[in-house]
């Protein structure tokens, strides 16, 4: 039997996961070589690349599209449960579960969309990926077409997996998250990055130095939010009332949820200036900088070079 592709194997492995048990990513890859009695040939088969198995890269990234539609969660590390929409999914469609069937689930939609946007810098790590589309869409896509698919697709996966990530620190935790950011992106070079929540400095959880003697400062507030739990004008307030009593006029609000249009309009309203960044561009901000990932896979494309022959 020919291994089977990452939206056949979706409904087995949800399935096989439908004891509500935590089950180790490894254990599902290897439960799927079984159920499709794939040969020792088969199981050692590689990517291109010589860096992962076939079956594994498969099953892995049929594991990422179930836990980006919300059917499996990840509970830690290596290890993975259904929820209550994959038992769900696994009775509404008994026959086969496939990327059609997850443009049902709202999440999935999100996630979709994200892979649509071209992301700002083309840094985020890549791991080769079954591409999707119509037969005559993959015919006239050019290698280049194929791997930029595949990028944004795996940079999409990243980022909602590294915001459930964030979700899931403590707060104090979430703040150190938000500092080390900052950190990477180079601010406070000059000066100095440190969390002062620690420490009871009321309505401040950081401060930018951005040179030695502290004269430029820069204010944090970091909120690690669900999504349902937006940031509403009055935090945009409080903070700006924070601002003020340190007498400064910059701030950047940081938080894993999202900010209400009242929000937005406070931070345009106020003196100070102050900086929104929400769950998906704090995602964007982690994985561009690299904070809380690592590069995978890199491909590299060739093209003739003409110029070179015709010197010969």
């Amino acid at each position: 039997m020919t291994i089977p592709d990452f939206q056949t194997l979706m409904r087995p492995a949800l399935a096989h996961l439908a004891d509500g048990q935590v089950h180790r990513s490894r254990e599902v890859k290897e439960a799927m070589s079984d159920l499709y009695e794939l040969t020792p040939e088969e199981r050692a088969q590689m990517l291109p690349s010589g860096r992962q198995r076939t079956i594994d890269n498969r099953v892995a990234w049929t594991l990422t599209y179930l836990s980006q539609a919300g059917l499996v969660d990840r509970p830690s590390r290596g290890h993975l449960k259904i929820t209550d929409s994959g038992r769900e999914a696994l009775t509404t469609h008994p026959e086969r579960i496939d990327m059609k069937t997850l443009e049902a689930y709202p999440a999935y939609i999100e996630f979709r969309e994200r892979t649509r946007e071209p992301s700002p810098e083309p840094t985020a790590p890549l791991q080769t990926a079954e591409i999707s589309g119509t037969p005559d869409d993959l015919a006239v896509a050019t290698p280049s077409d194929l791997v930029e698919q595949a990028r944004r697709t795996n940079r999409a996966a990243v980022e909602g997996d590294v915001l459930k990530q964030a979700l899931a620190l403590s707060p104090t935790g979430f703040e150190d998250l938000v500092i080390r950011l900052l950190e990477k992106m180079g601010y406070g070079r000059a000066g100095s990055v440190e969390r002062t929540s620690a420490t009871g400095d009321a309505g401040v959880d950081g401060i930018i130095s951005q040179d030695p003697l502290g004269l430029d400062r820069i204010y944090v507030q970091a909120k690690r939010y669900a999504v349902d739990r937006p940031i509403d004008r009055p935090r945009i307030h409080e903070f700006a009332g924070a601002l003020l009593g340190k007498q400064g006029d910059r701030g950047v609000f940081i938080t894993t949820s999202r900010f209400t249009r009242g929000a937005e309009e406070e931070a345009d309203r106020i003196n100070a200036r102050i900086e929104l960044i929400d769950g998906p561009k704090l995602a964007e901000l982690l994985v561009t900088y690299g904070v809380g990932v690592q590069a995978d896979e890199t491909v590299v494309l060739y093209r003739l070079d003409e110029d070179f022959f015709e010197t010969l």
